[in-house]
């Protein structure tokens, strides 16, 4: 029989054990091991059926046995303990508090999704799991941040195999009341909640619920509520679910709702207001429109409401390719911004020009969620140092005039919480060194350059940790890999097998993601005799663990999950190789620290920054990848292997791939396996354990989401903080009325003459530390010379004359107008490098609030036909 109705039963706590439920409804157990063991031991063998979750173990006790430990003395001191170290860590002062004033008094954070812990299921893959590192990170930090995101009743989707190892997915019922949740009330008691305007007079109503990660609060609107029609209860059932319309409802409840949502909140708590509003990917861009309702409501024009929505904006991107951005038809768009829908007062077409693609190459009946989100922030990175490069040419149409390298979007490279991913194992090891408060401060903060410490380890020490988490690991994959094979039909006399997969003392390597295309799960199956060969060799043999998740419309990506489990289901290699279904936290928090070597072979620069690898190797894995994303920017030969990318331009796609694939198998082969399987005396890999301990000490302080948080709030957030504040309603009117006094009067600005005058003949070369005077001739027509700034631009030169890495510095203007209106600029150009050399000249706005000369995207160059005797100097 089914039941026609569900309630969530809590246990009714004994008076001394009342601190436990603070203790669970905190986050903070999640990366917490002394929090998550005092939960274990109230019931070891409850805590393992309640999958480490703290409100289900409690939800499950019996009332004996809470009884019993309301008795018991130590238990309530282990209690007491727990519960005063969780108010110190929320309430006392931190790296933030002890940083110069001036920093934000709040940040909003913004986020389709958010890996906090398995227990809240909100997540789908590197996104998610970078947003819930980003606020564990800052909690760590004591950043006064305030997560905002959707709460999705069904989750992302659950994976399981069929016989034939087809994905199928499953979206189990998620009930917020049975979740690390609480819901956000008003002072009355009654549920606090955010409205939306849809057209036809409809309205979409959610409530917020709130995850407390520490010390940092995580708002989700849940859009299940009554007053809603069947539609629009349905807006958060699913993660990235849905056509269209249902996506746009989905973003314009993440970002308008998610303002509304803040406001409420800091309104009930006394939280402090945002200063700085950042959007992590495109999905949340909308939250800009709803700013700018809100000044336009106290007053502003659009224009200057724009102005001071922008100055405290950061926008992330997280694509490097623009099929992954979310664009939607213009005409959807505005039918959900016209009159009678969301926005009143503010002009749709205003709207769709934020999303406009009107740049040489884009649609322009298309709304593109990460051109809005640039148009509305001042200040905008990639995720790496190479996803900054190739982010400022996949949207440089958006600043025409100017070399990518000078679009404004700058790189904050990925991190990882290491409280969340390094295993106990790890931790201790590291704590006997240098003391457990020092290794606190050390995983979670950060700031060392190297862990020089991890030197004075020993090498039987390194050796046997790593032997241990492989044994781990072993055992997780054999439990994992009977529950699959259960699942797919097979009865129990079927799988005595599973008692020899894997072993623990074979090279292990894994291999664990999302499985789009460009990813490559199969790639090592390109030549399956030789992968084989790898497998089974007789005195270095590999083994194998994958796991990964295609989204359920893409069939595609099914058919690399099932190419690649019916190669692990063959009897002759499925002792060495298995796919593990429905990958998420709690398994990857086993994988990692497992592997010796984290495989990753995407299609380079389609891979952002990857963080799979930086886990990894907190946990004294070794990487083998393609040069992509994080691994491009940090990688050296002592700490792990390159795999050798085809990028040729007239490369065909499987030729490229066969390359690539060659190339990881001898990698494996003649130096990888050697490398693991070389022994010393006493049985010990020294190269190897050598480069263990190179990962750790150099690769260590890098890949923290400590490091991460802090090069946002150096970089990004006290940055838009000050011109947050710098821009009052009278500032901002007055920089938007300069705006487009500058875009009407630029048609007229040029460069009109260049004169160089060398201290040595100018016949083609020059010396090294010889000096070029520059006199230029400019017309800025109803500009006045405090509205530009006029610059030299100069570096070395190629082939075509284009400069490299070149460096501007401004001249400066000689008096009065001509009586021609020509003005004339002068400065002194040193010729301080070597090899073919050159300059240019060039007018830019100028104005103390413009956070970067390229904001405005209208510069002017010398003409064509050339505007002087020089056009340039070379230097040989």
């Amino acid at each position: 029989m089914k039941a026609i109705r569900r309630f969530s039963v809590r246990p009714v706590l004994p008076e001394p054990l009342r601190p436990l439920s603070e203790l669970a409804r905190n986050l903070r157990w999640s990366w917490h091991p002394e929090t998550r063991e005092l939960f274990q031991s109230v019931d070891p063998e409850g805590w393992r059926a309640a999958g480490g979750d703290p409100l289900r173990l409690l939800g499950s006790v019996s009332a004996d046995r809470l009884a019993a430990l309301a008795e018991d003395r130590r238990f309530r001191r282990r209690l007491a303990a727990a519960a005063d170290d969780l108010h110190d860590y929320v309430t006392g002062r931190r790296w933030y508090q002890d940083q110069p004033a001036g920093l934000p008094a709040a940040v909003a954070y913004f986020s389709p999704e958010f890996g906090i812990t398995a227990a809240l299921p909100q997540y789908s893959g590197g996104l998610g799991i970078l947003a819930g590192d980003h606020l564990k990170s800052a909690s760590d930090l004591g950043v006064p941040l305030i997560g905002v995101g959707l709460l999705y009743r069904h989750g992302y989707f659950r994976q399981s195999l069929s016989r034939e190892g087809w994905q199928q997915e499953h979206y189990p019922l998620l009930d917020p009341n049975e979740l690390p949740l609480s819901l956000l009330r008003e002072p009355d008691g009654t549920p606090a909640r955010v409205t939306l305007a849809l057209p036809g007079g409809r309205c979409l109503h959610a409530y917020v619920w709130q995850a407390q990660v520490g010390r940092v609060p995580l708002l989700l609107l849940d859009s299940d509520v009554e007053d809603n029609g069947s539609g629009e209860r349905e807006v958060t059932d699913r993660l990235y679910g849905g056509g269209s319309e249902h996506r746009l409802l989905q973003e314009m409840l993440l970002g308008i709702g998610g303002v509304r949502a803040v406001r409420a909140y800091c309104r009930i708590t006394g939280h402090p207001e945002p200063e700085v509003f950042h959007t992590n990917e495109g999905h949340a861009g909308f939250l800009g429109l709803e700013r700018i309702r809100e000044l336009t409501e106290q007053g502003a024009d659009f224009d200057a409401a724009l102005e001071c929505v922008r100055a405290g904006a950061v926008f992330t991107t997280h694509t490097p390719v623009p099929a992954g951005i979310d664009r939607f038809e213009a005409a959807l768009v505005s039918r959900h911004f016209a009159d009678g829908a969301e926005l009143p007062g503010i002009d749709v077409e205003r709207v769709l020009a934020l999303g406009r693609e009107d740049y040489p190459g884009g649609e322009p009946n298309l709304f593109n969620m990460a051109v809005m989100g640039l148009r509305l922030a001042q200040r905008a990175n990639g995720v790496s140092t190479l996803h900054g490069r190739v982010s400022r040419e996949m949207f440089a149409g958006l600043w025409p005039g100017f070399d990518p390298e000078e679009v404004p979007i700058a790189s904050v490279t990925n991190g990882v919480h290491a409280p969340t991913w390094v295993a106990p194992e790890v931790f201790r090891l590291g704590a006997r060194q240098i003391g457990a408060g020092r290794a606190e401060d050390a995983l979670a903060v950060g700031g060392s350059q190297r862990w020089d410490t991890v030197a004075d380890i020993s090498d039987a020490a390194v050796w046997e940790l790593r032997r241990t988490l492989r044994e781990q690991l072993v055992e997780e994959v054999r439990e994992r890999l009977r529950a699959s094979w259960r699942e797919r039909g097979a009865g129990t006399a079927e799988l005595g097998w599973i008692d020899g997969v894997l072993d623990p003392d074979v090279l292990t390597i894994g291999f664990a993601r999302r499985v789009p295309s460009y990813k490559r799960l199969t790639l090592m199956l390109r030549d399956r005799e030789r992968l084989t060969e790898l497998l089974l060799h007789p005195e270095r043999p590999v083994q194998i663990v994958v796991a990964g998740k295609a989204h359920p419309a893409d069939d595609s990506g099914k058919r690399l999950v099932q190419e690649l489990v019916r190669f692990a289901d063959d009897p002759r290699v499925r002792h060495r190789i298995v796919f593990l279904p429905d990958y998420g936290m709690a398994m990857a928090q086993k994988l990692y620290p497992g592997c010796d070597v984290w495989l990753n072979n995407p299609l380079r620069p389609l891979e952002a920054c990857g963080t799979s690898g930086m886990k990894a190797a907190l946990n004294g894995c070794l990487n083998l990848s393609v040069l992509d994303g994080w691994w491009d920017e940090w990688y050296e030969p002592d700490f792990g292997w390159a795999i050798p990318t085809a990028d040729g331009a007239a490369m065909d796609d499987d030729r490229r791939d066969d390359l690539e694939a060659a190339a990881l198998y001898d990698l494996l082969a003649q130096r990888v396996a050697p490398r693991f399987y070389d022994r010393a005396a006493g049985g010990l890999p020294g190269r190897w354990i050598e480069m263990v301990r190179r990962t750790l000490a150099t690769l260590g302080p890098k890949v923290l989401a400590g490091r991460m948080v802090r090069e946002y709030v150096e970089r990004l957030y006290a940055p838009a903080a000050e011109a947050h504040r710098s821009l009052d309603p009278i500032a901002a009117q007055e920089l938007a009325a300069w705006k487009a006094r500058v875009r009407a009067a630029w048609p007229a600005v040029a460069v009109d003459h260049v004169e160089a005058v060398s201290d040595g003949p100018l016949n083609g070369t020059a010396e090294l530390g010889s000096t070029v005077s520059l006199r230029v001739s400019v017309t800025l027509g109803e500009l006045d010379p405090s509205d530009v700034e006029v610059q030299a631009v100069a570096g070395r030169v190629d082939s075509a004359d284009r400069l490299d890495r070149a460096a501007a510095f401004p001249l400066k203007a000689t008096g009065a107008v001509g009586l021609d209106g020509r003005r004339l600029y002068e400065g002194p150009l040193t010729l301080d490098r070597t090899g073919p050399f050159g300059y240019t000249v060039r007018i830019l706005p100028a104005h103390r609030l413009l956070a970067d000369g390229a904001e405005l995207g209208l510069v002017a160059v010398p003409s064509s036909e050339g505007t002087g005797e020089a056009a340039g100097v070379l230097m040989r």
